[in-house]
């Protein structure tokens, strides 16, 4: 299949992914609000009840953060820069992308990266992010 048809057949999966997100998180928050609603029974019950919301609230943490990387990826579709590497400009693998849609490196920046990481380097950010940054006036320490 071209590559063109491939990347249409991500954006549908992308929507879909982005979609579902959407719904979960919303049914999480509403649970944790009703959770938090409810009296504890004894302090077994407010132990547990604790943990699930820990577990709940962590959960909420990790569909959003792939919320934004999926709405991060149709961005990138929207203006063109999607299955571009954001380090070295170059071609994402299919096979990646697949994978993982919303990558936005190439499989050797990305081991860079995370080798860089490893050894106490700061986290890549992409040219959004230091925009975003620049105009908020926020940075990272």
């Amino acid at each position: 299949m071209p590559r063109k048809d491939s990347l249409l057949n991500l954006r549908v999966i992308l929507i879909r992914r982005r979609d579902a997100l959407r719904n979960a998180l919303a049914g999480d928050l509403s649970l944790l609000k009703e959770l938090r609603s409810e009296s504890p029974g004894d302090v077994i019950d407010a132990a547990y009840d604790s943990t699930q919301d820990e577990i709940s609230s962590q959960l909420a943490e990790v569909e959003s953060r792939e919320l934004s990387n999926i709405e991060n990826a149709l961005h990138r579709m929207r203006i063109g820069k999607y299955g571009s590497c954001e380090v070295c400009n170059g071609k994402i693998p299919m096979a990646r992308l697949n994978a993982l849609p919303y990558a936005t490196m190439c499989i050797e920046c990305q081991r860079d990266l995370e080798r860089s990481g490893a050894s106490g380097g700061s986290r890549y950010e992409s040219p959004e992010e230091q925009a975003d940054e620049s105009v908020t006036g926020e940075f990272e320490l």
